[in-house]
């Protein structure tokens, strides 16, 4: 039995509706082996690609991933959310990533290379405009992808001092904190020119955080400095055992809640790496790679205590889920749940 504990026996799963996508889907998470059983989806907002929830579960955060930018809440109260107001403008285009910071929240903007920030509520809706914008500023050596700014994650540190931002387009990583609801940009720290990070997870010690990159199909280890909100760069560790034919896209990432194990989805190779954390987190060994079941994948959700790992696959439709082996970290297919143009899932 796969022994979920905590929450999870909700799923809430975004995808792209321009693409065929329902919109929000709820399932129900069996508690035992993981499987998902879609109860309804919320269809009124457009691509829903990224959700988040508040703290207490209670509220639901949704991007909609359009040219005119937008963030959207809804309460939890049963199987279907209920929209806690309009749509509110990110001031950007292209939100790809959001979370919950400082009483805000953030998106990390694609298409206009920025972080913005919306005030929450006291009920956990949001105020009807942003408070501020940090825009990105730069570029990087591939011509193609990196002319400007691209900010493809936002997510708090693990002390809740610091926002951390993935530029994919300026090969960095920024760290800000809000001053009077405006990011305010800390520190930039540069990444390998051509590199192209897209997301970042912290080791559960806080300690150390590691940076996916798309460009090349590598992961940055760094070593987290809480107190002054620095980010150094340690090594850099393939995420496939060979040369890729092409282009790779590496995409997600997922770190075991005890530290161990480390998982990052690639895209044009439709596998998942399993890597082997070893020291205090500041190394990492690909132990191998396995088929994500699906074509695609998008991200990667652990469930509470890391024994069951969800796939969300794009391309092929569908969100699969992994049996976690807890000595070797490799995942085993469990079952899939049909669903058009998945992007994210979320556990409450």
């Amino acid at each position: 039995m796969a022994d979920l504990g905590g929450r999870n026996r909700r799923a809430f799963i975004g995808s792209f509706t321009a693409a065929g996508g329902p919109g929000i889907v709820t399932a129900a998470v069996d508690g035992d082996s993981g499987a998902l059983t879609a109860l309804n989806s919320l269809n009124g907002l457009p691509d829903p690609s990224c959700l988040t929830l508040s703290a207490d579960g209670g509220t639901l955060y949704a991007v909609s991933e359009t040219t005119d930018g937008a963030v959207a809440a809804y309460r939890v109260t049963g199987d279907v959310p209920e929209a806690a107001g309009p749509p509110v403008s990110v001031d950007g285009s292209g939100p790809t990533h959001l979370a919950v910071f400082d009483g805000h929240v953030l998106t990390a903007n694609y298409g206009s290379g920025s972080v913005t920030a919306v005030p929450v509520r006291a009920d956990g809706g949001l105020a009807r405009t942003a408070s501020g914008v940090l825009h990105h500023a730069g570029s990087g050596p591939h011509t193609r992808r990196q002319q400007r700014p691209h900010a493809h994650h936002v997510q708090p540190d693990p002390s809740g001092r610091w926002a951390v931002s993935v530029d994919l387009g300026t090969d960095s990583v920024r760290v800000c904190a809000l001053r009077d609801g405006i990011p305010e940009l800390h520190r930039e720290h540069a990444l390998r020119p051509g590199s192209g990070p897209r997301h970042l997870a912290f080791h559960p010690n806080g300690s150390y955080a590691y940076v996916v990159n798309e460009l090349t199909p590598t992961v940055t280890v760094c070593r987290w400095e809480a107190l002054d909100g620095s980010l150094k760069p340690l090594a850099e560790a393939a995420v496939l055992p060979g040369a890729p034919a092409g282009d790779a896209y590496p995409s997600g990432i997922a770190v075991a809640p005890d530290g161990r194990f480390l998982w990052i989805a690639t895209r044009g190779e439709d596998v998942l790496s399993v890597f082997a954390v070893q020291g205090e987190g500041d190394a990492l060994r690909l132990i191998g790679t396995v088929p994500c079941a699906g074509h695609w994948p998008r991200a990667l959700t652990l469930s509470a205590r890391g024994t069951v790992l969800y796939v969300a696959n794009e391309r092929s439709g569908d969100v699969t889920w992994f049996t976690v082996d807890p000595a070797t970290g490799l995942p085993r297919p469990a079952g899939s749940l049909p669903l058009p143009a998945a992007s994210c899932v979320v556990l409450g």
